[in-house]
């Protein structure tokens, strides 16, 4: 199978939408708590291709042309001292392409494109402590889990 890792353009918001519903019902969300794909393809577009965009995405396309996975992320400031990260906010790959090093790719892409950007120090992510999978695979690219951080959230109604 052929895979092509890109850069999120234009023309695959609705596709980016639509795999963001399977992420979040990879993640247990209920039919209740899903957001209808139009209002979904709305916030997709805003986020990626507004002025300014919220974020960036590498997707993974399959040689029929279907996205089959997503890497989100943004650039925060400050990092180290005043330099910036890329912050990964979210990978994923359909769960039948597990396993073939995809993920690996993507965090090969990540990597380059952090070390390209002047003033990036460093790459950083959080996954979630109940998911064992998520752990294993990040520990199997050799990375080791950071103590001491905790995430707190504030909701601020829908949008």
């Amino acid at each position: 199978m052929t895979l092509t890792i890109r850069p999120a353009e234009k023309q695959d918001v609705q596709a980016v939408a639509e795999l963001i519903e399977e992420i979040e019902r990879f993640y247990g969300a209920l039919d209740s708590g899903i957001q209808p794909l139009e209002e979904r393809s709305i916030q997709v577009e805003e986020a990626l291709f507004g002025s300014p965009p919220l974020a960036s995405a590498l997707l993974v396309e399959d040689e029929t042309g279907d996205i089959v996975g997503l890497a989100a992320y943004s650039f925060l400031w400050p990092a180290a001292g005043s330099s910036h990260s890329l912050f990964l906010k979210e990978l994923y790959v359909r769960d039948t392409l597990r396993r073939q090093r995809i993920g690996a790719r993507l965090m090969d892409e990540l990597h380059a494109i952090a070390a390209a950007r002047p003033g990036c120090s460093r790459v950083e992510w959080m996954t979630d402590s109940d998911n064992p999978g998520a752990r294993a695979f990040y520990r199997s690219l050799g990375f080791t889990e950071f103590d001491g951080k905790i995430v707190y959230r504030l909701d601020v109604g829908t949008a």
